[in-house]
């Protein structure tokens, strides 16, 4: 399986700050404005980084159907709910889902809520919000679309093996 379209990184130079699919929702949001600027104009500085070279190797990894068993450094610019959204979601093993309702007991918060931070996750992939999802199992809310959602469940051979 290839890549689903073109996948934009970010950096503070130590660790992943973002990973976004071209045409996400919320693409960028929680980058500096500087940064957002330079994006817009299509200029992003082109720096490689040490983590850019392992979130590759992750991407290649995860791409060929394999768990990569590790996760580039990450620096989550979020609010603190939402860190512990990612957290939880970084939990969610390979090749298997949660539903929005069962994070949210978890947490002792609103599926709502929780489908709104999941919306927000600014590392895509490697925070796996594709591991969320609708109750009984339905394709439901992924800011990258719901196309690329199965895709990337089915890739993972999760789809149709059930919630975990």
């Amino acid at each position: 399986m290839k890549p689903l379209g073109v996948i934009t990184l970010a950096s503070d130079g130590e660790a992943l700050t973002g990973l976004w699919f071209d045409g996400q929702r919320h693409f960028g949001y929680s980058l500096h404005r500087e940064t957002k600027e330079a994006l817009a104009g299509m200029r992003a500085r082109e720096e490689w980084t040490e983590v850019f070279g392992e979130t590759v190797r992750w991407l290649d990894i995860y791409f060929s159907g394999r768990d990569p068993g590790f996760r580039p450094k990450l620096n989550l610019r979020v609010t603190p709910f939402q860190k512990r959204v990612c957290e939880a979601m970084l939990e969610i093993p390979f090749g298997e889902t949660m539903t929005y309702g069962q994070m949210a007991a978890g947490m002792h918060s609103s599926a709502r809520a929780v489908g709104t931070a999941v919306g927000r996750n600014p590392v895509s992939l490697i925070v796996p919000c594709h591991r969320v999802v609708g109750a009984g199992g339905r394709l439901t809310g992924y800011a990258g679309g719901l196309d690329r959602k199965a895709r990337l469940l089915a890739l993972e051979r999760a789809a149709g093996r059930g919630i975990r």
